[in-house]
Formats: C-alpha cells, structure tokens, sequence
C-alpha cells in the first residue's frame, strides 16, 4: 500500500501570488500544488492537497486524516496563532505532523512570530519558501521510513 500524505492550507493560503508578495513571494499555490504532485510520484506517494478558509474544514480534514492519510503536512496560516481546535484534532492524529510556514515565521512581528500549532506537531519547516513543501513531504515519507530505495543513501537516511 503506498504511502498517503494530506497537505492541509490555510486561510489567505488560496491568494498566494497576489497578497504580500514581499513576505510570501510570487508563487501561486496551484503552482505549488503541481510541484508537489510530481515530487508525489517520484516518492511513490499518495497525495491529497486541500486549501481551505475555514477553520472547522480543515479540523474535519484533520479527523479524516485518521482514516486517509498516514502523515499530515500543515500550513495553518493565520490560524497558527489561534487555533486550539486544530491543535485538538492534531492530537488525535496517530501519524506524523508537519506544520510547515512559507516565510519565516520567527522573523516576523511579534503577531506571527509564536505558533501555538508547533508543541503539537513533529516538526516545523519554516522560511523555505515554497521549496518547504518539498522538505516537508520528504520528511514525512523520512519519519515513516519509506524513502524509495531509488532515491541517493544520502537522502535515505533515517527515519526521522
């Protein structure tokens, strides 16, 4: 059974591109959302890819996630500064979490500097850019120790 990865966007997340392009860059997250289906094939992975404004959407994508998926990646967005009921449905979640931020957060002002989603998840990719997405699909593969036997030993190394 191949691996199955959801990758959950947040609020704003949807006008990548277009809102603060000096902060998130120029990348639209359809463009991300391509780079991060072909990486899929190459790790033998299945992917979900999800983009939603709403907080209780993506907790019920969370909950599904327990049946769906075998690691999540997450980009809260705003709500990484707010959100108790997705931290909630992250504990439920027997898999690896990544919470994973476009810019760096701890550069940021003081408002986006402090993610209350981060004490409830695996590990936090931040100030990569959209190559971050990347990172984070490869260290969750990593975590569960099914990095293709075709890829170098060098990025074989782990599980996380």
């Amino acid at each position: 059974m191949p691996t199955r990865l959801m990758i959950l966007n947040g609020p704003n997340l949807n006008l990548l591109g277009i809102r603060e392009p000096h902060i998130y860059g120029s990348t639209r997250l359809d463009a991300i959302e391509r780079s991060c289906r072909e990486f899929a094939e190459l790790l033998d992975v299945q992917l979900e890819f999800h983009q939603s404004n709403h907080e209780g959407v993506i907790v019920d994508l969370i909950q599904a996630a327990r049946e769906r998926a075998d690691a999540i990646i997450i980009n809260p967005a705003g709500l990484s500064f707010t959100s108790i009921p997705i931290i909630d449905a992250i504990k439920v979640f027997e898999g690896p979490v990544i919470e994973l931020h476009i810019s760096n957060i701890h550069a940021r002002d003081e408002l986006h500097r402090h993610s209350k989603v981060s004490g409830s998840v695996k590990a936090v990719i931040c100030g990569l850019g959209p190559y971050g997405y990347i990172t984070a699909m490869q260290a969750a593969v990593q975590s569960l120790g099914r990095i293709p036997n075709s890829f170098p030993a060098p990025v074989r190394i782990g599980p996380v």
